[in-house]
């Protein structure tokens, strides 16, 4: 064989040999498909209890510091945040919550002075790297394959020192 013939062979048996490498499912088996491959693969985080809507205002919550101490972690940080829901079309899980920054400062609690809001510091989000599995199609076939693909995803904030120049 000239490289010629070697290069044309090449062309025609890569993706051939792609697209046996994957298991195919019908649109129907997908769901518990990516199911059973997120359970013993790629286990997700628990949801949290409550949500917002992504397209609802928030507001940085200092009225929330001069009551009572509030229960959940992401609420009584001074970098408070709020978690929303995403949706990904095509992915597996299709939905997750997402965290949202409150502020753009950091809520300062001194004593029994009142809670301030301190531009002096940043809310910063914090960034976990997630798998899901995104329907892909399979070679000349109306199955589906499903390809695990990594997405940053926002979990928390933090305070931190505003960058100096």
């Amino acid at each position: 064989m000239d490289m010629k013939q070697v290069v044309t062979f090449l062309l025609f048996l890569v993706p051939l040999w792609a697209c046996k490498m994957h298991k195919c499912y019908e649109d129907h088996e997908l769901s518990d498909a990516a199911n059973r491959k997120l359970m013993s693969h790629y286990p997700q985080p628990p949801e949290p209890l409550s949500t917002a809507a992504a397209d609802t205002p928030s507001s940085c919550p200092l009225a929330l510091y001069e009551q009572q101490l509030p229960q959940h972690i992401n609420d009584r940080s001074v970098s408070p945040w709020r978690y929303v829901l995403v949706t990904m079309k095509d992915h597996f899980p299709s939905t997750y919550a997402e965290a949202q920054c409150l502020c753009s400062g950091c809520i300062l609690i001194q004593d029994k002075a009142p809670p301030q809001m301190s531009n002096n510091y940043n809310s910063v989000p914090i960034k976990q790297s997630r798998v899901f599995l995104k329907k892909e199609r399979c070679c000349d076939e109306d199955k589906y394959y499903l390809r695990p693909v990594r997405v940053e995803v926002t979990v928390g904030c933090t305070c931190v020192r505003v960058k100096s120049s």
